[in-house]
């Protein structure tokens, strides 16, 4: 036995929507009328388990803290931070200042580890609450009969298979459940969040003829977590917890949950990450071997080498070095400017109405090649409105044609074309009557929006009321003046008070109200199927006003206006109304002796007959007026665009042709599928290869799941939109799942990686372009940050394969990684997109982050970097001017490239003296021990280094404004941003340059202006090489583009 209605063992559900209703109570043991008795719910429940979801555990917090470090990146940084924290624990007994900077590295590499762990884990323990939303929508109370008797408010977790319960309006159904009997003439129930439905569905009590039919196709079965609308009925529990459908939504989201994969974006810094270790494990290999011969001394006796001694000193000094590689090599600061590029991103995605609850999910959005979104609420409003309207002619045979704009349940939005207000007609008049006393619907308005209570269909008919207006002669601005949402409703209810309802029902699908005219007589209104109503007409209205019978002109007129509305997908209503009402005429209330007549349905049809016909609507779900530039926006942009819906398909391809989805005359007849189809399709990855836009109608969550399972698995990057209950497992395993802000549920939000707080298709479109322009961003920065390491690392590698003392120190590269590298990244992100963005076909997901050319370009540069920042440090302990800068000015001695390269062996120089030197207000001086100038010596050499790798990477990030425009073409001033952050580094520079407590923390000193124009004379050549560079890439990339042939989509390669 399974929690939640799953018994073990159980091969195959009963299917109660396929057997009659004796079948039904007899396969459950219980009586209609006495219900389940208290034991046998006890037994059953012991069986089936509670009505609920199950609880799934989600990972321990460990566990997430754990997967934090499931990063090569992170694992480098790791490693690099516990050694140096290591060696500074070992170097700690020399005390003093060196002790404190030696901890400053690790302590500084452990904290980013933290904070990028604190930051994954908040973002991944949100994860599960889309399950947690799912429960919040179950019913908590449900009245049951019970040892016969009725128990009203029943928790709903305690019910069982076998329950009979009672439906009213407004009630959210407990479990899946067969209808049994209607106490209503009709009941609907609103199942749209779990089918994608448009509409208000009815519910029978007859059994379906196919065991083998989808959610839609059980009109005997209510679903748990669905709200009945309209009537009451009684019910027999068939499946609770996880076997009902809901259930089944649960199993599915948590499915989807486990099989998270990495962004597109994670997967190239993974690989990234690992050719770095690679990279770094034969560099510190390479260095090694070169400087073997400093680790071990001998003698040599009778011309063999004897006595061998091993230097620990020196080997941990090249340990120490080999670390150094190691914090070069890594951009720290790479995570932290990506993170703060993607919140960057995500506030300019705000303010186009995309909120983004997934900060990776941006750069997704820029790949993404399929976007499968729903029909109703994404393409189109999901508020029902009028779209035409027929009146009757002078004349019989003659029809008046309206057209109605306006796709919102605000009366202001559209108007109807051809409207003259003031030559409103008497039977225009009649259907705006029909519409607004034939009606249960209501409308509130709520700050900026016109939201409707009751049926869709008969709010749009309230809407279309205040379009048309009242009659010529009556003063509106009293009605005005009330503040009332619909005055003109007001006004034909006041006109004509309701006395009796005879309730819509399946057989005659009217429904009528009798009415008390001002004039003091009945009249029966009546609105409905247009067939049926003319079945039961014997005459029309004219326009005006007076009657003629209904003869077969006519009548073939308004079925041919029929067919044309139907045809492009809208649904259709008729309006009649009734004078000679014979037994009602004076009806007033319970007490007439005619109101036995309403108490019994089947009557209903003998009094909505011989009817006055008065004219038709045409009603649909409207496509939002920016949908269809969206959608050219996406084909231009190399996305395809497929809709998934639950809707039919003839309303669904009616929709598709009128937003460009497909051509108005196109064959779709092999594009346009059901949801059950498309699971029987012999090839369905052939079927979806197919180029242009999809359509699948009657689609269930397990058709949407499988689309996007598939469409993965041939390299698509997808992106799905949905608002329902249903769509929450696709959304989940979609690489970009996108809910509804204002329709969305709940379920459908947490399982999202973002929202459309305006549910508009046209905010995704945005939000792929804003997606690519990051990317684009992202490129550039990293572009920046690897080539400066890549810098770093040359520097180091020369330093150790050259032999002369050591240039930088790692504090001093991960100040420049951190630090001084991180403004002008960040500032990198904020490159003005390209004009033509969105008419490039998207990159593929597996596309290289860093190319040949690009990593060659990377190695020359860096090479550059490498022989400046260890050439000045030659040149400050050899030269005493370069390019005509006079570098003598602080009185240091000059020694020989020979004596800077063998500087381990100064002990043994004779006669080697060294002078004073001053370094802003400090003097150094080598009188006790000369080979210190080799050592703390070279803390002016060391400076000069520093600020030449600072320099450069400031010119360096002009670089990366464009990866192959020229700086003639793209100025620096297309960012101001940058330039302001090449300010703020420079800016941190000098602070630790003149503050003398982070002078010494980082072992530098104050520069001269001489010094500062060596500095900026070696770095500034970098910009000219990259532009050669750019020049070289320029003409490989025309030369590419004129021999290459057009490529293929890549799915069909």
């Amino acid at each position: 036995m399974g929690k939640g209605g799953i018994r073990d063992g159980e091969e195959e559900i009963f299917p109660a929507w396929a057997r009659d209703v004796d079948q039904c109570l007899s396969h459950y043991d219980v009586s209609i009328s006495y219900g389940l008795r208290s034991a046998d719910a006890e037994a059953r429940r012991k069986d089936y388990g509670w009505n609920e979801l199950e609880k799934h555990e989600g990972p321990s917090i460990f566990r997430l803290v754990v997967d934090q470090f499931n990063d090569t990146l992170v694992r480098i940084l790791l490693v690099a931070a516990v050694v140096s924290f290591v060696l500074a624990w070992i170097d700690g007994d020399e005390g003093g200042e060196t002790s404190i900077t030696a901890f400053v590295e690790p302590i500084v590499i452990f904290l980013i580890l933290i904070v990028n762990a604190i930051v994954g884990v908040w973002q991944e323990s949100n994860a599960e609450k889309a399950l947690e939303a799912l429960k919040e929508i179950q019913s908590e109370h449900a009245a049951v009969k019970r040892d016969g008797k009725m128990i009203p408010s029943l928790p709903a977790k305690e019910l069982v298979p076998g329950d009979i319960v009672e439906l009213r309006v407004g009630d959210r159904v407990p479990a899946d459940m067969r209808v049994l009997s209607l106490i209503s003439s009709t009941v609907r129930v609103e199942q749209g969040s779990l089918t994608g439905e448009s509409v208000a569905v009815n519910k029978t009590n007859h059994r379906v003829e196919t065991e083998d039919s989808d959610i839609q196709g059980k009109e005997c079965m209510v679903f748990a977590g669905t709200t009945v609308v309209n009537g009451s009925c009684i019910c027999l529990v068939t499946q609770t917890g996880m076997n009902s459908e809901i259930g089944k939504v649960h199993s599915q989201i948590h499915e989807a949950s486990q099989n998270d994969e990495d962004t597109p974006l994670k997967k190239k810094l993974n690989e990234f990450g690992e050719m770095l270790t690679a990279i770094i494990g034969v560099i510190c290999a390479l260095v090694w071997l070169i400087n073997v011969k400093y680790f071990f001394t001998w003698d040599y006796v009778d011309g063999w080498p004897q006595n061998f001694k091993f230097s620990f000193e020196k080997c941990t000094y090249y340990f120490e070095i080999a670390v150094a590689l190691a914090v070069a090599a890594i951009p720290e600061g790479l995570p932290a400017v990506i993170t703060t590029c993607l919140a960057l991103g995500t506030r300019k995605m705000a303010q186009k109405n995309a909120l983004v609850r997934k900060l990776p999910s941006v750069e997704t959005l820029g790949c993404t090649t399929v976007i499968c979104s729903d029909k109703t609420g994404t393409l189109t409003t999901n508020q029902m409105s009028v779209a035409k309207m027929v009146a009757m002619g002078a004349e019989s045979g003659v029809l008046r044609s309206f057209k109605v704009e306006g796709t919102t349940y605000d009366p202001k939005d559209g108007k109807i074309h051809d409207w003259q207000s003031s030559r409103m007609d008497e039977n225009l008049q009649m259907i705006a009557k029909i519409a607004a006393v034939c009606n249960d619907a209501s409308i509130m308005h709520t700050g900026h929006q016109y939201l409707a209570s009751g049926m869709p269909t008969e709010a749009s008919l309230k809407v279309l009321v205040e379009k048309i207006g009242t009659p010529k002669g009556f003063d509106r601005s009293s009605l005005n003046s009330s503040g009332a949402v619909l005055p003109c409703c007001q006004y034909w209810n006041e006109m004509e008070q309701r006395i009796a309802t005879l309730e819509f029902d399946r057989t005659r699908k009217s429904m009528g109200v009798i009415v008390k005219s001002n004039t003091g007589r009945n009249l029966l209104l009546v609105k409905g199927a247009v067939e049926n109503l003319l079945e039961r007409s014997t005459h029309i209205q004219l326009l005006d006003g007076s009657v003629v019978n209904l003869d077969s002109t006519s009548k073939e007129e308004i079925l041919q206006a029929l067919h044309e509305m139907s045809t492009v997908a809208l649904r259709c209503l008729g309006f009649a109304y009734k004078e000679d009402l014979s037994d009602f005429a004076t009806y007033d209330g319970e007490h007439h002796p005619a109101h036995k007549l309403l108490l019994d349905p089947s009557n209903y049809s003998s009094i909505e007959s011989d009817l006055i016909f008065v004219g038709l609507v045409g009603l649909r779900d409207p496509p939002r007026e920016e949908v269809h530039k969206a959608i050219e926006d996406c084909r231009a942009a190399g996305i395809q665009v497929m809709v998934i819906t639950g809707d039919n398909k003839n309303t669904a391809e009616a929709i598709c042709r009128e937003i460009g989805v497909f051509e108005p005359e196109e064959d779709i007849s092999m594009k346009s599928i059901t949801g059950r189809d498309f699971m029987n399709h012999a090839d369905r990855k052939a079927y979806l290869r197919q180029t242009g836009g999809l359509l699948f109608s009657r689609a269930e969550p397990k058709h949407k799941q499988e689309i996007v399972r598939l469409l993965k698995e041939d390299g698509e990057v997808v992106a799905m939109t949905g608002d329902g209950v249903n769509d929450a497992p696709a959304l989940k395993l979609a690489d970009i799942g996108i809910a509804m802000g204002i329709a969305g549920t709940e379920v459908a939000k947490e399982a999202s990686d973002m929202v459309l707080a305006d549910d508009n298709f046209s905010t995704i479109v945005a939000a792929v372009g804003e997606g690519r322009s990051i990317y684009n961003n992202m490129k550039a920065f990293i572009r920046y940050m690897i080539s400066s390491n890549i810098g770093e690392v040359a520097c180091i590698f020369l330093t150790a394969a050259l032999g002369i003392p050591e240039g930088l120190i790692p504090v001093q590269l991960l100040w420049v990684n951190l630090v001084t590298d991180g403004p002008p990244a960040t500032a990198l992100g904020f490159n003005p997109p390209d004009r033509d963005i969105m008419k490039k076909p998207p990159r593929r997901s597996d596309d290289s982050l860093i190319s040949a050319w690009i990593l060659f370009r990377y190695l020359v540069i860096g090479l550059y970097v490498g022989l400046a920042t260890v050439g000045v440090f030659i040149i400050w302990y050899t030269q005493d001017s370069f390019l005509g800068i006079d570098l003598s000015n602080d009185g240091h001695t000059l020694v020989t490239y020979s004596q800077l390269s063998n500087w381990d062996q100064c002990s043994s120089w004779e006669g080697f003296t060294v002078s004073p030197f001053t370094a802003g207000s400090q003097k150094f001086s080598f009188h006790d021990n000369p080979c210190d100038y080799f050592q703390s010596g070279k803390v002016k050499a060391m400076t000069l280094s520093l600020s030449v790798l600072v320099a450069i990477e400031m010119f360096n990030s002009l670089n990366a404004l464009s990866e192959d425009g020229s700086l003639l073409i793209m100025p620096p001033w297309v960012n101001p941003w940058l330039l302001l952050a090449m300010s703020i580094s420079f800016g941190l520079h000098f602070l630790i340059l003149y503050i003398p407590f982070l002078a010494r923390v980082f072992g530098i000193v104050p520069l001269s202006l001489n010094e500062w124009l060596l500095v900026l004379a070696v770095a500034f050549p970098v910009i000219l090489i990259d532009e050669v560079l750019k020049l070289v890439g320029r003409y490989m990339s025309r030369t590419h583009v004129s021999t290459s042939k057009p490529s293929k989509k890549h799915k069909e390669e």
